[in-house]
């Protein structure tokens, strides 16, 4: 059978250069579509109406896939009845294009690459709307001039085109999903048991969460004093350190249970946080460090800190005043150049909402940022770390434990977030009531006071809670940790006699 050229009109007047685009490709698709069936299973979970050039093209695509969805035929016949009154039909012959396009059986052995063509012509031409908006937007001064809110606005559409839509967010087979859950399970027995997600670092603290689990919005918070930033500082670490431990012994980065860290830090600089990390390691007081009160071995210990630190693949943004809106653009560009897989933020209630949504108001303000981090977790598939101050009823009761509804500001944290973990030292409210030291010559109680807080001091230093208040996969509870405050360092609590099994 004799194939005919497809002639189409176009339907605009063409303006400039002409579109990336490939009518003949979107055509010898369709013919082949309508010629096999079966063809759509494979690219229509790709492959959208929108991503064909000629709209006629377009809506013959969604016609097919519609039929198909009703477990009908979808030939030239079937399709007749639905394009009778089209306009743009009309021009290319009428429905009998249809019969038309089928007219090169040949195009059935390329169809696959016919459809990634369609698709990748599509980005093409995604991304020239958007050069030409960002353009447009930047000549046009009548308006409140706002460059780096249009330069966030830009990124964003940039992420939206480098996913293309494809298989993102679109809905997935149980057998998809079930393999994925497989994968999981195998990641946590090749890490040695009860580690599916991020590690910590803290083993008792894996083997009560199972890690930081993909997706997931982890609310770490706690009062002034407590340790948050200590603590996120040193999984933020300990996750990096892993992850460069294990690509240097060739084990597969999507089996590591590390993963490349992002801190947005909105309280401390940059340096602050690498001092930090460079105390932990170095075993030297930050407070020592930042004097210079170090003596010629603790420099060298700081100058083998600093060696091995050199590498790690840890990524500190310290802008000040950012709002959600721009975190999340900063967060998708680290996760497209460097393939970040774990983001803590320090702390949520400094950062800004869009100021459109919240008109003032501070809960919706603090309600859009929480469900924008949640949105950004599931959106690049990592756990995000939120820290979140807690409201100062916790100092007016007995028990100085926090509890849920001592989240700052708004219920929708405790809503959105997948867990929540509060941190807990008693040593920091003993430490408070610490008596008048006696001196010669005071009475017996004032010695007997100052020696029961004594004891009691001793009961608790170093000591450290990490509550888990909420979980949406397994149980809640307590971990105990050692804290050495000295050079801010979270670690296993050992009891006398035990020492926990290795877990990541």
């Amino acid at each position: 059978m004799a194939t005919q050229p497809f002639t189409l009109i176009p339907t605009t007047p063409p303006s400039g250069p002409e579109l990336p685009q490939n009518i003949e490709a979107e055509a010898a698709l369709l013919g082949a579509l309508m010629i096999d069936n079966r063809i759509a299973e494979d690219i229509q979970l790709k492959l959208s109406p929108a991503h064909f050039h000629e709209p006629v093209h377009g809506r013959i695509y969604e016609a097919i896939l519609k039929l198909l969805d009703k477990n009908m035929v979808a030939n030239p016949v079937t399709l007749r009845p639905l394009f009778e009154s089209d306009e743009a039909m009309k021009i290319l012959g009428g429905p009998a294009y249809l019969a038309q396009l089928t007219g090169n059986g040949a195009a059935l052995i390329g169809a696959r690459d016919f459809a990634a063509q369609i698709y990748d012509l599509a980005l093409l031409r995604e991304l020239v709307s958007v050069g030409r908006n960002m353009a447009e937007r930047a000549f046009d001064t009548s308006e409140a001039v706002d460059p780096k809110s249009q330069i966030e606005e830009a990124e964003v559409a940039l992420y939206k085109v480098s996913e293309g839509g494809g298989d993102s967010g679109s809905v997935v087979t149980f057998a998809q999903a079930t393999k994925a859950a497989v994968m999981m399970a195998e990641k946590a027995l090749n890490a040695g048991g009860g580690l599916s997600g991020v590690t910590t670092g803290l083993d008792s603290v894996n083997a009560k969460m199972g890690g930081l689990h993909h997706s997931d919005l982890l609310i770490l918070a706690g009062r002034p004093g407590m340790g948050k930033t200590a603590l996120a500082t040193n999984i933020a670490y300990n996750a990096a350190a892993r992850w460069m431990r294990d690509a240097q012994d060739g084990i597969d980065p999507a089996k590591s249970v590390g993963a490349k860290a992002a801190f947005f830090s909105l309280e401390m600089s940059a340096d602050q946080l690498a001092t930090r990390i460079l105390s932990e390691q170095s075993g030297i007081s930050a407070e020592n460090l930042r004097m210079g009160k170090i003596s010629q071995q603790d420099f060298r210990n700081l100058a083998r800190a600093a060696a091995e630190l050199e590498t790690l693949p840890l990524f500190i943004d310290d802008t000040p005043g950012l709002t959600i809106a721009a975190l999340r653009t900063r967060a998708r560009r680290l996760k497209r150049r460097h393939g970040i897989g774990l983001i803590i933020v320090d702390y949520l209630q400094l950062l800004q909402g869009s100021g459109r949504s919240s008109d003032g108001n501070r809960v919706q303000e603090i309600s859009e940022i929480s469900r924008g981090l949640k949105t950004l977790a599931k959106e690049l598939n990592v756990p995000v770390l939120a820290l979140s101050q807690l409201s100062r009823a916790v100092e007016q009761r007995e028990d100085k434990r926090p509890q849920l509804s001592d989240l700052r500001e708004s219920g929708s944290i405790e809503q959105d977030a997948d867990i929540v973990l509060f941190v807990y030292r008693e040593e920091y409210y003993v430490q408070s009531r610490e008596p008048a030291r006696p001196k010669d010559g005071d009475d017996a109680k004032v010695w007997d006071d100052h020696a029961k807080w004594q004891s009691e001091m001793e009961k608790v230093f170093g000591l450290s809670e990490l509550i888990i208040a909420k979980q949406r996969h397994g149980a809640t509870g307590k971990v105990k940790l050692a804290f050495e405050a000295r050079i801010t360092k979270f670690s296993d609590y050992v009891e006398e006699g035990f020492v926990p099994e290795r877990r990541g």
